[in-house]
């Protein structure tokens, strides 16, 4: 073979890599917009056994065809706070479970089906050429990726049987027998590329292109087991700058994989013949072979370890270094970005968290101008000014969301977040009204009749009260509340009305000073506003539905 024709075979390989690579991320992105509110419902259930996140990992990476997807979002919602660690462990195992689906796609090679796999790709563009429906178009460019995968591997293989034909591959390859530098070469090939996927892809392309990877035997099992290892640098990656907690799931994941790759490594190096004696016999095809270990191998680590996840938390935990994180909770992440349903629910939790803080500091703008203590005002302007930093940063959140190929009714959730948003700082505006007012009172030393301070007490507990309600429909979508919060809202209204009357007729008995009016008017007619503004809230869930 002359040089021309090894460099044609080398591009032809790397061609082959690239459009199974892009047929990957084809599958992925567009299974992930199929299992959207899939995810959204699977990660809702992380509360449960160990088993059960086992399952809920396992799924949404075979759903979303990426176990980096899984456990980077993982990290997020371990950020955020919202998973504990211990959930954590368990889902992340059953993400190593699910992500060796894609392995065994790959092994399909070896049954001789890619002719007809190709034909996928056809069939899905024809899909998204002739249905409107986005959904369709989603599982059209999903069955294109498919066909892509094999598109690739046709490449991949018909260049690598080339390859084999070298003697001085075959020499190379045949000479690294020794189980540690397969291990290590493992690890490092998949930390450099990120994708295991991509690594696992070319030593089946490999095998079945004849080569032999070292002595034959176990030989390139441990390849395998060093690209699991390899693959937690992607979590390892995303928990930078992350709280302690976050940064110790991905340290799980690391764990659990290098243990688990450690005792089927002792098992190997004591049982030489374990690929002759079991996967051999087990299976015809020699890629089958390397996708059912890939398979066997994270299914026996997951029911060895998931006795013992307190016991991984622990040790990352000790490893991590205990105390307070100091980067601070929010519901939003942009781990969650690769699947934009959660992303979007993410957003609506954490627009309510700032609807916290607006009450909180509308709260205290109150009781600094029941008090007329004028040095608190400046901790209501530091209050409110965060209000208005986290509310920019969840818009700049939505408008990233709003950048991806979302659905209509996805589309409809962003502008109703950010419609929230708005109310939200509305409040947070009337936190600042109350430092004038209070300011006000006390330059013009302007004195208010007895019952005063109850009568804005008692309406702020409705208030309160309408906030607390409004939330939870707002979280939960539930419209039978919302009867609740109308009823709420009329008694706010109804209260406006009758303290203005009643300070209206103190004003006509003298008991009641003119300058007062205006103040007293206009606090109780910004109670009321932000009863109309958490009204918005919660009404907000009726104008699009939810899954």
């Amino acid at each position: 073979m002359t040089t021309q024709q090894i460099i044609e075979m080398i591009f032809k390989f790397l061609a082959g890599l690239g459009v199974f690579l892009f047929g990957v991320k084809t599958l992925s992105d567009n299974m992930e917009k199929l299992a959207n509110r899939k995810l959204k419902a699977l990660f809702r259930k992380t509360a449960g056994s160990k088993i059960i996140g086992v399952g809920i990992g396992a799924a949404a990476t075979a759903l979303v065809q990426s176990s980096g997807i899984t456990t980077v979002m993982v990290v997020g919602f371990v950020n955020a706070g919202i998973m504990t660690l211990t959930q954590a462990a368990a889902v992340i195992m059953g993400a190593n479970i699910g992500t060796t689906i894609t392995v065994q796609i790959v092994a399909l090679q070896g049954f001789g089906i890619e002719t007809y796999a190709i034909a996928l790709s056809l069939v899905g563009i024809v899909m998204d050429m002739v249905c409107k429906n986005k959904k369709l178009k989603a599982l059209g460019f999903a069955l294109t990726g498919l066909g892509l995968i094999f598109v690739g591997l046709g490449f991949m293989k018909e260049s690598m049987k080339s390859i084999a034909e070298l003697q001085i591959v075959r020499d190379i390859l045949s000479s690294v027998d020794n189980p540690f530098l397969l291990l290590f070469v493992g690890i490092v090939l998949t930390a450099v590329v990120q994708s295991s996927t991509a690594i696992n892809t070319i030593i089946v392309s490999m095998v079945a292109a004849g080569l032999t990877i070292g002595s034959g035997g176990n030989s390139v099992l441990y390849l395998i087991m060093g690209s699991n290892i390899g693959t937690c640098v992607t979590s390892l990656l995303s928990s930078i700058g992350a709280s302690k907690d976050a940064k110790a799931a991905s340290l799980i994941h690391l764990l659990f994989n290098v243990f688990g790759t450690l005792i089927f490594f002792i098992m190997l190096l004591c049982w030489q013949t374990f690929m002759e004696d079991t996967l051999e016999r087990w299976f015809i095809s020699e890629t089958t072979q390397i996708a059912m270990f890939h398979t066997i191998f994270n299914t026996v680590s997951t029911l060895l370890f998931l006795p013992f996840t307190t016991y991984l938390v622990k040790l990352a935990e000790f490893i991590i270094g205990k105390g307070k994180n100091t980067v601070e909770q929010s519901y939003i992440d942009k781990r969650f970005l690769n699947a934009p349903t959660v992303a979007i629910e993410q957003s609506a939790k954490e627009c309510m968290r700032i609807g916290d803080l607006a009450m909180a500091s509308l709260k205290e703008g109150l009781d600094i101008f029941l008090e007329r203590n004028v040095e608190k005002t400046e901790k209501i302007s530091e209050k409110t000014a965060e209000v208005y930093e986290l509310n920019k940063k969840l818009t700049d959140y939505l408008i990233t969301i709003s950048s991806s190929d979302l659905t209509l009714n996805d589309e409809k959730r962003v502008s109703i977040i950010h419609n929230n948003n708005s109310d939200v700082a509305r409040i947070a505006e009337l936190a600042d009204n109350f430092i004038k007012y209070t300011n006000r009172v006390v330059n013009d030393e302007i004195v208010f009749s007895n019952g005063v301070e109850d009568s804005l007490k008692e309406m702020f507990g409705v208030l309160e009260e309408l906030y607390k309600t409004a939330k939870q429909a707002r979280l939960s979508k539930d419209k039978t509340l919302l009867k609740t919060v109308d009823e709420k809202e009329d008694q706010l209204d109804n209260l406006r009305r009758a303290l203005v009357a009643a300070h209206i007729k103190r004003l006509g008995k003298g008991e009641c000073k003119a300058d007062s009016s205006g103040v007293y008017i206009n606090l109780v007619s910004n109670l009321e506003r932000a009863g109309d503004h958490l009204s918005f809230i919660a009404h907000s869930i009726e104008e699009v539905e939810y899954a």
